[in-house]
């Protein structure tokens, strides 16, 4: 029987054409396709400067090395998020302070960050990072206006958010223009809302930070503008570079995006209706003002025991529906070191218990999605569990 995953990419004959294109050229790396990309995510997003990289996590590295986090620079992050953020904090020897989380949507709030800040007496940050959890942007303008009263960098992990959008000033602004932060992150992975195979991109209207991040894409390198021979190494760094063959798919996936992003809605409201009209034990996360990605379809389920969770992901695994969790807290990883107080993490404890992520994605069929809705709802009426 086919699995179901929570997630995959679609792709289709033009995608495949315009990579072909790519392979023609003469320069399939550092090529026209790379910039032409980079134009047309800035116009997308209405946003002055967009940099392609490797992945999300390149994404991320590329905005703290851009704002040049040194040494004990303190960063406060979200307790429920992918990793990355915290890797990349970590590898440049950052201070990181975990804020906890809204029990119902996962992500950091202005109450959560200000408790943070106040817990820990923390006067002089660095960075904060927001996390859009499942594509959902959520307090953006209220994080802005903190920012401003105690003088951070404020970067946007956007990576489950490619295409969703805010309101503010009676408009919808799409994430990534960077209107209430300095740098947003996006990936590109193929799970994502579109794909170039691997990818990231960063965006910001600050020219200082992009002309650093271009230089750090690439090793530091600066390049002798008479003499193409002649190069000197500014600044140790990486190679972040995305080639070619992988903008060509994101141009071509950009072209579809909004009917990704429509589909994916679809198939979230077939959920909520089918799910919630027919099983009491689940509910869903509220968020307002906001239109989404749809990256994640996240549900909580009002489990009477702790490992009731893993018995319904068991269960459904059995029946070759692949769900997931996104995401265990970062302070439960062998990696984190730091002692904390589980009693300041409530809302991360009550999230890490509850939900869990179903399958969406473009070309997840109706049949399947009937079939997830069974046998979640068979799970329960059986009292399987």
């Amino acid at each position: 029987m086919k699995t179901i995953p929570y997630g995959r990419q679609f792709i289709d004959h033009n995608d495949i054409k315009e990579v072909s294109e790519a392979l023609k050229k003469d320069l399939i790396t550092t090529g026209t396709f790379v910039k032409k990309f980079e134009n047309k995510i800035s116009k997308f997003l209405k946003v002055k400067y967009s940099l392609s990289c490797s992945n999300g996590t390149a994404a991320l590295h590329l905005a703290f090395m851009a704002i040049n986090i040194k040494k004990k620079d303190i960063i406060i992050m979200p307790a429920i998020n992918f990793i990355a953020s915290y890797n990349m904090a970590k590898f440049m020897n950052a201070k990181i302070y975990l804020a906890d989380v809204d029990p119902f949507t996962g992500q950091m709030t202005p109450k959560t960050l200000i408790a943070c800040i106040n817990r820990y007496k923390i006067r002089k940050i660095k960075a904060v990072v927001t996390m859009y959890l499942g594509g959902y942007p959520e307090n953006i303008v209220n994080f802005y206006k903190i920012k401003k009263k105690y003088k951070f960098f404020l970067i946007e992990d956007a990576c489950h958010a490619l295409g969703a959008k805010y309101f503010y000033n009676n408009t919808y602004i799409p994430v990534g223009c960077c209107k209430h932060s300095d740098i947003a992150t996006f990936s590109l992975h193929p799970v994502k809302t579109i794909t170039s195979g691997e990818g990231g991109v960063v965006t910001t209207n600050n020219k200082f930070i992009y002309r650093r991040m271009i230089l750090l894409r690439s090793h530091g390198i600066e390049k002798d503008k008479k003499s193409h021979w002649k190069y000197n190494i500014l600044r140790s760094s990486f190679n972040y570079r995305l080639s070619d063959l992988n903008c060509a798919l994101a141009l071509s996936q950009l072209k579809k995006i909004n009917k990704f992003i429509n589909y994916r809605k679809k198939i979230y409201n077939f959920y909520v209706k089918n799910i919630k009209n027919n099983n009491k034990f689940v509910n869903f996360p509220c968020y307002k003002n906001i239109k989404s990605s749809y990256h994640l379809f996240l549900i909580s389920i009002s489990f009477k025991r702790n490992k009731e969770k893993d018995k319904l992901l068991k269960y459904l695994k059995k029946e070759n529906i692949y769900c997931q969790f996104h995401y265990i807290p970062i302070y439960k990883f062998k990696c984190f070191k730091e002692k904390i107080n589980l009693n300041f993490f409530q809302g991360s404890e009550k999230y890490f218990k509850t939900y869990i992520s179903l399958p969406i994605f473009f070309n997840l069929n109706s049949f399947s999605q009937k079939k997830i809705i069974n046998k979640i709802n068979k799970f329960f009426l059986n009292k399987i569990h």
